[in-house]
């Protein structure tokens, strides 16, 4: 036989040989994967046996080892987390469930060591950031905490809420978390604004507020209600009207453009449509009424609102209204039209006046309206008392006590005035 025919062989051989051996390599993997994806402790650890280069393998085996052992092992769920990040150096994910494992192991420092290592590998990523500010809080590192969870609300917004809820029990400092935590995004400024209202934390509210504001980015007019409503409900009339003249010099066109000083009426001659917010007029929808604008009737200098009743209900209606600031001690006049079409029942749309946060000190109504009329001027004169700073102006109708009670018709409001004498 020949050198060269010998050589050709041995070659031949050897990739024969080298072919089973991946055979053989990729079998075993096989064979590993398929005892893996049982996802129980002990076919992890056959899975490991097949294919022991795997890192995949030890991470999640050392989850489930802390989630099964009921006395605890960490020694061994740190072994398997640590070997992990031997096969595997550069994978972040494994960095962090080895931080995880040195914490559960109190091993705090290696744990701070390995959690920086993650962050460092994937700065960016938030489920990487979320694991680490849980860790940062339970040792009391409130700035590292904050930092992550500044990267979690850049990254995955569904975890707004249970960032918030994380960075509040973390610190009870909110300028601190303004400063630290919350990006320079509106709506993520607005969705911890609204936060802080449905939790009650109205101080830390306004100071979110004022940072939005300071911060000059965009946002819808209709974003700030929520805020403006909770003034309202915690009768903060002051920082109401102060919240309000901001939203003028930011909005002149939407909120600067309805005001016609001294009238404390916002949009009182409806020339633009409502609002439904803050201190323009809002119309509350009920089954039976139809409100609309309707600019082709009106008196001489306003356009007006129409309220339309089907005539399916006795109905206790007191849905079209405006919140209206005022001065404590002071003398007032409203006046306002008002025009019916078919209006039925003994019991007709009126114009109301009353405190609104104590209706038993200030409750005023103009009479009642019924059938057909044409445009009628409606007037009240009163003085508000030492402690009203709030009225609601609103079109009512109380129910009727009449067998034919059905409200049927409709009315329409325009020109609705309140000035200072």
């Amino acid at each position: 036989m020949s050198d060269k025919h010998t050589l050709h062989l041995m070659v031949r051989t050897f990739l024969v040989i080298c072919l089973l051996y991946c055979m053989y390599l990729v079998i075993r993997r096989a064979i590993g994967a398929w005892y893996f994806r049982k996802k129980l402790p002990q076919d992890i650890q056959t899975a490991i046996k097949w294919d022991p280069g795997n890192p995949e393998y030890y991470d999640d085996l050392a989850t489930l080892t802390h989630l099964y052992s009921s006395g605890g092992n960490p020694a061994e769920v740190v072994r398997l987390s640590e070997k992990a990040t031997q096969l595997s150096p550069y994978d972040a994910f494994y960095w962090a469930d080895l931080g995880a494992a040195y914490e559960w192991a109190g091993r705090k420092n290696d744990a701070l060591i390995a959690f920086t290592r993650a962050r460092a590998l994937f700065p960016n990523s938030p489920e990487i950031n979320w694991k680490a500010a849980n860790f940062y809080v339970r040792i009391r590192r409130t700035s590292d905490a904050l930092a992550a969870l500044q990267q979690v609300l850049l990254e995955d917004s569904a975890k707004e809420r249970q960032v918030f809820v994380l960075a509040t029990n973390a610190t009870a400092d909110n300028q601190e978390i303004l400063a630290e935590m919350l990006p320079k995004r509106g709506h993520v400024i607005l969705d911890y604004l609204n936060f802080q209202i449905e939790t009650g934390r109205m101080e830390a509210a306004r100071e979110t507020w004022a940072m939005l504001l300071e911060s000059k980015l965009p946002f819808e007019l209709s974003q700030s209600f929520p805020y403006l409503d909770a003034l309202i409900q915690h009768r903060d009339v002051d920082q109401l009207t102060q919240a309000w003249g901001a939203l003028c010099v930011r909005f002149p066109q939407d909120v600067c453009a309805r005001e016609s000083k001294p009238n404390l009426i916002t949009n009182g001659d409806f020339a633009f449509p409502l609002l439904n917010g803050g201190l323009d007029w809002r119309a509350i929808p009920v089954e039976g009424v139809a409100v609309s604008e309707d600019p082709s009737v009106g008196v001489p200098g306003s356009k007006s609102l129409r309220i339309d009743f089907n005539g399916t209900q006795n109905l206790e209606y007191a849905h079209v209204l405006q919140y209206v600031p005022v001065t404590s001690n002071t003398a007032y006049t409203f006046s306002a039209y008002m025009r019916a079409q078919g209006i039925t029942t003994d019991s007709g749309p009126r114009f109301e006046v009353l405190d609104a946060y104590d209706p038993s000190k200030l409750f005023l109504s103009t009479e009642n309206v019924t059938g057909t009329s044409d445009w009628s001027a409606h007037q009240i004169e009163f003085k508000t008392s030492t402690d009203t700073h709030m009225l609601i102006v609103r079109i009512a109708r109380p129910i009727s006590h009449k067998f034919d009670n059905r409200l049927a018709g409709a009315v329409w409001i325009a020109r609705v005035t309140l000035l200072p004498k």
